[in-house]
């Protein structure tokens, strides 16, 4: 049923026009190749999209993406149907397209919390968590750090301190799918309906925590390569699980760069500290080089303020 993949009363308001044209309303579980797999209460159907929408899309409408609900006319005999419309997203969780300097890329649509993946090995990398956070805080989603592979780390709570210092509001949570270690708690950040997007490089432990979370193997999973502690990709498409719990995960390709397009806000959120440096300053055009009453030149100078986080 599709009330157990978020359907509300407000969705069914909006899908009200599409209703009388006689198309019924799906989420997109899972996105390959021009193919969709969509929920329905009418059981789970393989779509495709029309070619108005894919004209529209073109266009620079965009595709419909993992999370998406959208209207579609499904023919039963053949478990097959065509998505004509989607449905405006509550949430959007955005990345810039490959090969394109200006062209989004939407990750994950209608997404309640984003749960930002980083491994506490040789890969732990601060300045790129920066980059999801304000990815994640411009999308609408509630972004929670997950700092997996915590039984590697020598020193988890020095790891969970320097993501702490970015994080900003946002709950940073150690984990370990080997002891078990935080899965409870990360557990209890989405709840029943809500959605929750898995978002990090490859390697990171993403499919593992999956796994972990819905108490079975769902997901493929793959070691590291040992030479430099990253991961190769084991997923390979989007896709949207429901777990035991009654909430639902979405895990994706793991991004090792995340370019960013509009994320003003998002990046603001990110460095509200920085922002509130700036606000300091003697002058409200400050360009933080020489200018005299620089609040932010004399936080570098004085160390309050770490050089790596003011280029990030």
């Amino acid at each position: 049923m599709i009330i157990d993949y978020g359907w509300s009363d407000a969705l069914r308001q909006t899908f009200a026009p599409f209703a009388a044209r006689g198309l019924i309303p799906g989420r997109i579980a899972v996105q390959r190749r021009g193919l969709y797999d969509l929920v329905t209460d009418a059981g789970e159907v393989t779509a495709q999209i029309s070619g108005r929408l894919a004209h529209e899309a073109e266009e620079g409408g965009g595709y419909p993406a993992v999370g998406d609900w959208v209207a579609a006319a499904v023919r039963r005999h053949e478990s097959a149907a065509t998505v004509h419309a989607v449905l405006p997203r509550r949430t959007a969780f955005l990345r810039k397209a490959a090969m394109s300097v200006a062209t989004e890329q939407v990750v994950a649509a209608n997404v309640d919390v984003a749960f930002l993946v980083a491994s506490l090995n040789a890969d732990f990398n601060v300045r790129r968590l920066e980059r999801y956070l304000a990815t994640a805080w411009q999308s609408g989603a509630a972004p929670v750090v997950v700092l997996t592979k915590a039984d590697l780390s020598d020193d988890v709570a020095a790891q969970v301190s320097e993501a702490e210092r970015v994080a900003f509001g946002a709950p940073v949570l150690a984990v370990s799918v080997v002891t078990g270690e935080g899965v409870e708690a990360l557990a209890g950040c989405v709840r029943p309906r809500e959605t929750a997007v898995l978002v990090g490089s490859s390697g990171v432990g993403k499919s593992s925590l999956v796994n972990a979370l819905a108490g079975e193997a769902v997901m493929a999973t793959a070691e590291i390569r040992v030479r430099d502690d990253r991961g190769q990709h084991t997923t390979t498409h989007r896709e949207l699980i429901r777990l035991r719990s009654g909430a639902l995960i979405l895990d994706t390709p793991g991004m090792r760069e995340l370019g960013l397009l509009h994320a003003d806000d998002g990046v603001a959120a990110t460095f509200e500290d920085i922002q509130a440096l700036a606000s300091r300053c003697r002058f409200s055009d400050c360009g933080h080089t020489n200018e005299p009453g620089c609040a932010v030149r004399a936080a570098l100078d004085d160390g309050s303020l770490d050089p790596g986080r003011w280029k990030s």
